[in-house]
């Protein structure tokens, strides 16, 4: 089972500025995504009002986004962003940047 959450991480492969993305696990209240950040790319500023996020920094170092703070957050690395809290991540460096965001309960 393992393998199969790891293959799909490691067949994201984004370009400069690019983001793709993955649905790892979906259930009536789990959403699990990974995200790869090519160099330069954003993952614009959002909020979940109805649902606790928590990313997963799996490699590399992403600027985190919380409210008005920004901090450099280096593999391996958990970020807990409250409900309502508007956050998002930034890739400032050269290499691609990987982590999972896992939202409980799954936003509606």
């Amino acid at each position: 089972m393992r393998d199969e959450y790891a293959d799909a991480i490691a067949a994201l492969e984004p370009a400069d500025g690019e983001i793709e993305t993955t649905e790892l696990v979906v259930s009536d209240d789990v959403l699990v995504k990974a995200f790869a950040l090519g160099p330069d790319a954003e993952l614009e500023a959002h909020e979940h009002g109805d649902s606790t996020n928590v990313f997963h920094v799996l490699e590399g170092t992403v600027t985190v986004i919380q409210g008005d703070e920004r901090e450099e957050i280096d593999a391996p690395g958990v970020v807990h962003h409250q409900r309502g809290v508007v956050h998002g991540a930034r890739n400032d460096t050269d290499e691609t940047v990987v982590f999972t965001a896992s939202l409980c309960p799954m936003p509606s």
